[in-house]
């Protein structure tokens, strides 16, 4: 039985276990279960995004702190705008013209970002 499953395509061998998982949460009515583990995982999701901006910050803030003010406070804000953004899409959700609002102001925000960074290491 294992040469079986170990000579099997990969793809299937999956697709198998995808089946097997969902066919145990459907005999054992684990739907709740389902819907909590889904949560926490959002949670988790968003703490691994929040944790991966704070090394990229802890590795650069000295170069951002010789910044000038304008530029810190533009930098800094705009991150805030982005972390309180996909929080707030991690909360609840959207759909329709929240969601082109909230790709708008993931872009805008990106590109104020980008300009400042941008503009302190154009050596011209």
């Amino acid at each position: 039985m294992r040469r079986f499953f170990r000579t099997m395509n990969p793809t299937l061998r999956g697709f198998l276990i995808i089946v097997l998982i969902v066919l145990v949460v459907m005999l054992l009515d684990l739907y709740g279960t389902l819907v909590a583990l889904g949560v926490l995982l959002r949670i988790a999701f968003f703490l691994a995004i929040a944790f991966f901006i704070f090394l990229m910050w802890r590795e650069r803030r000295g170069e951002i702190g010789a910044w000038d003010t304008r530029e810190q406070v533009v930098f800094y804000g705009a991150a805030l705008l982005i972390v309180a953004a996909v929080g707030t899409y991690f909360w609840r959700g959207f759909s329709g013209y929240d969601a082109l609002g909230f790709i708008g102001v993931i872009a805008c925000a990106g590109f104020a970002m980008f300009r400042v960074w941008r503009d302190r290491h154009t050596y011209a």
